[in-house]
């Protein structure tokens, strides 16, 4: 009678597990990898025409793009900043009038 119980029992859980959804198959690597951060890294002599000009939209983003960096930043007298070095980051420095006196990179 023990054997006809433990034969059942088994019986019973392969019929179960046959029942069960099978695991979902996972995501291929490529499709849930996000494309990595693009690179910068500034280069001052490109942005050099912008010394003497007044600053505006238009010539910090043309500035920062002939340095090749990722953003910009105009530092105007008194201001404060913080202090990180950020080697893909581009500083405007700016007078009381508005217009560019320097470019460094940082």
């Amino acid at each position: 009678m023990k054997t006809q119980s433990l034969l059942s029992a088994v019986a019973g859980a392969v019929l179960l597990s046959a029942c069960a959804a099978p695991a979902p198959a996972p995501a291929p690597a490529s499709a849930s990898a996000a494309p990595p951060e693009p690179v910068f890294q500034c280069n001052a002599d490109g942005a050099r025409f912008a010394v003497g000009q007044p600053l505006s939209p238009q010539l910090e983003a043309a500035a920062r793009v002939r340095a090749g960096a990722g953003t910009v930043r105009a530092l105007k007298p008194g201001e404060a900043v913080t202090m990180e070095l950020n080697g893909g980051r581009l500083n405007l420095d700016v007078d009381a009038r508005g217009r560019v006196t320097d470019v460094r990179c940082g």
